[in-house]
Formats: structure tokens, C-alpha cells, sequence
């Protein structure tokens, strides 16, 4: 005979949830919590909206793009730059993005 189901901490509850929304599609998922300004907040959701794809999926490809951005600068730097770059001490001008 089963007694009465435990009844789960807060703690535990929310650790279950990050657990099941870790998953992604090649088992890989990571979270990231991060504080940004609203205005780039409301333009993930219209990028994300426009190509019609998440606002995870639609961060993942700007971050490649600025990747492979970056690596294409580190290519005309010399022979050393990509290195440099996943060495973390590849240092490009500051690009001109304002909120």
C-alpha cells in the first residue's frame, strides 16, 4: 500500500523545473540568466517574432553571427588571431551599438 506522496520543497520544485526546461534538442541546454535593457529585450522579441523561432533561438543566432564576425577579424589580424580569440585574449574595437 502507497502512503501519501511527499510533498516537495520549493526548492526542490523549482530545481525539478530547471531540470525538464534544461533540455534541448541536441541535450546540450545551459541557462543563462542575465539582466538586459528593455529595448533590446522588446527587439529579441521582434527579431524572434519576425523569423518566426524562439527568443533562445533567435539569441543563439546573433551570438554566432557575432562570432563568426569576430573570427573573421581575428583571421585578418595574423596568423595567431583565432588563437587569440578562443584563448579569450583577442581584443576587437568595441562595436557601435547603442540601446
Amino acid at each position: 500500500m502507497k502512503g501519501k506522496p511527499q510533498i516537495k520543497s520549493n526548492a526542490e520544485r523549482q530545481a525539478a523545473y530547471r531540470a525538464r526546461h534544461l533540455k534541448h534538442e541536441d541535450g546540450e541546454g545551459v541557462r543563462l540568466n542575465v539582466v538586459i535593457h528593455f529595448r533590446a529585450k522588446f527587439a529579441l522579441e521582434r527579431l524572434a517574432s519576425c523569423y518566426g523561432v524562439t527568443q533562445a533561438a533567435m539569441l543563439e543566432r546573433v551570438i554566432q553571427e557575432g562570432q563568426r564576425a569576430a573570427l573573421e577579424a581575428a583571421t585578418k589580424i595574423g596568423p595567431d588571431g583565432q588563437d587569440a580569440y578562443y584563448d579569450g585574449k583577442l581584443k576587437l574595437p568595441e562595436i557601435g551599438v547603442t540601446p
